[in-house]
């Protein structure tokens, strides 16, 4: 394959910014820095303890507020369309309209449950307008989680479906924490390090967070970008959005999204938003392609071509469709390509089609690459891919003003979304990134509005970088909404600030050892890349 193949760097420019360190900060960010973060009642206490992990690397703890025994648990039921919703034929759902709530409280009290129904109602982001997302229905009070499960129990057993929730996961401004938060500072006029990527030795298979850092002899890290979950999905741990490593890149864009740029030397880090090209050229003739490194007809996160099912838009935790694909393929895929009905172009390191086979998947040579056709592709493939000849594959990164990214080494690009800070600014941007989705309210109820486990990744005003993980889903750690995020780093200084996979992915690293607490009840989760700080090169 032509030595360019894949290859992506970044030119990259100096923020011009404000904060502490090299620049003044301004009065607002001084402000921000003293009073503490802005969760919760503003009279919450607040411990901050800092160690130094390398020279240029620093490791923050914050915890805020303490645990409240007024908050207490509940069970919200999943609301039928029923006969009064604009859709009666529409699966439960945690929100509906009033009159579907109204109308299956009035059925459980029937039934002897405490139910009531509650207004959702959200703050206005950058292309949202928030207010009431819609209305659900919880039942009871209790002091407990067993006794939140116990009535849960009961109500399935009355033909009701629902879960047990904490309320001080709902997001209410007085709630009194608490909250953890673990901040790494890589401040590159002293780090001797090296800030990379890591996706493992493969991109089609996941591991954990600790085992990318235990790998790559990390002195810490934290997960990274989305990725493919479900093998329905695609190939679980394939990045599900852009991924350039050591400048190739590796995984296309969700066309538009954000991505984190991070360079080595941890100078220079930002965020941009992201398009990608590739195509195959042999014959005479030039073919687009689909896909970099992924399933082909599977596109997690949507945000690819014209054709694709059911939008070409980005669509956060959807798989698009799309039958007719060319998609390229290098060996850091995995062992053997993806399996499946379609035609193969093998090529060597050179470039050269050393083999067409049908259907396609398997070993590629050493060094070498292939691409896949399905559907109407095949013959498309067929006409340009000739035994012996041949075969060019070039793909490359366009920036938020379409200028072409340019090649270098020493850079990672990590998929994420939303954008949290712009300029020393809130600037989220949900609607963009694929998260509000029409139709279907209670996912940006329980992505975007409820606390959740996050990661935050960003730069500060004096060009440190900066990562975050917010532990939640527990009553000792209450998690972020997207808007909290988005005030925690703005008040920790960041000028650019974007949100990365959380949930039961958000993990943090030091020293050899997990030092936040995952969510998942099964441990640490293994996700698709990571993000991490080798020690000192010198």
């Amino acid at each position: 394959m032509n030595s360019r193949l894949f290859g992506v760097g970044v030119t990259l420019s100096v923020l011009a910014v404000l904060g502490a360190g090299t620049a003044p900060a301004s009065s607002d960010q001084r402000q921000d820095a003293h009073r503490g973060l802005p969760l919760g009642a503003a009279d919450l206490t607040e411990s901050r303890t800092t160690r130094t992990l390398q020279p240029g690397v620093t490791l923050t703890r914050i915890v805020r507020g303490a645990e409240a025994p007024a908050l207490v648990w509940t069970v919200e039921v999943s609301i039928p369309g029923g006969a009064t919703s604009p859709d009666p034929d529409a699966p439960p759902a945690a929100l509906k309209d009033r009159a579907s709530a109204d109308a299956l409280v009035t059925d459980l009290r029937a039934d002897g449950f405490d139910a009531r129904a509650e207004d959702v109602v959200t703050p206005a982001v950058a292309d949202f307008a928030g207010g009431s997302l819609g209305w659900r229905v919880r039942v009871g009070r209790f002091g407990s989680d067993t006794a939140a499960t116990a009535e849960r129990a009961r109500l399935s057993a009355a033909g009701y479906t629902g879960a047990a929730a904490y309320t001080g996961w709902d997001g209410n401004r007085t709630d009194r924490g608490p909250w953890r938060i673990d901040v790494l500072t890589i401040d590159p006029h002293r780090f001797r390090g090296a800030l990379k990527a890591s996706y493992g030795p493969d991109l089609e298979n996941r591991e954990t967070t600790s085992a990318l850092a235990a790998a790559a002899g990390a002195a810490a890290g934290v997960n990274a970008g989305f990725f493919v979950l479900d093998p329905k999905a695609g190939a679980p741990g394939d990045p599900a959005g852009v991924g350039v490593y050591d400048g190739r890149l590796l995984s296309e864009t969700v066309d538009g999204r954000p991505g984190l740029v991070v360079q080595d030397s941890a100078r220079r880090t930002r965020i941009d938003r992201f398009t990608w090209q590739g195509r195959v050229a042999g014959a005479g003739r030039t073919l687009p392609l689909d896909g970099v490194d992924r399933v082909p007809g599977l596109i997690r996160n949507c945000g690819g071509t014209a054709d694709d099912s059911p939008t070409a838009l980005p669509l956060h935790d959807t798989t698009c469709t799309d039958s007719d694909e060319l998609v390229a393929f290098t060996t850091e895929f995995g062992t053997r390509t993806p399996q499946g009905d379609g035609l193969e172009a093998v090529l060597d390191r050179h470039g050269r089609v050393v083999d067409l086979r049908s259907p396609r998947g398997g070993t590629l040579p050493e060094g070498g690459s292939s691409v896949q056709a399905t559907g109407t592709q095949v013959n498309r493939l067929a006409a340009v891919a000739e035994v012996g000849r041949q075969l060019r594959v070039q793909a490359g990164l366009k920036d938020a003003k379409g200028r072409s990214v340019a090649a270098s080494r020493d850079t990672s690009i990590l998929n994420g979304g939303p954008e949290l800070v712009r300029d020393g600014r809130a600037h989220i941007t949900p609607a963009a990134d694929g998260m509000v989705q029409p139709g279907n309210p209670s996912f940006y109820y329980g992505w975007v509005h409820k606390r959740n486990p996050r990661t935050l990744a960003g730069v500060d005003a004096a060009g440190r970088t900066v990562l975050v993980t917010a532990d939640g889903r527990g009553t000792g750690a209450l998690g972020l909404s997207i808007p909290e995020s988005a005030a925690v780093a703005k008040a920790l200084g960041l000028r650019d600030a974007i949100n990365l996979d959380g949930g039961g992915s958000t993990t943090m690293v030091a020293d050899g050892h997990v030092i936040n607490d995952p969510s998942d009840t099964t441990g640490e989760r293994p996700v698709g890349d990571a993000l991490l700080i080798t020690p000192d090169r010198t």
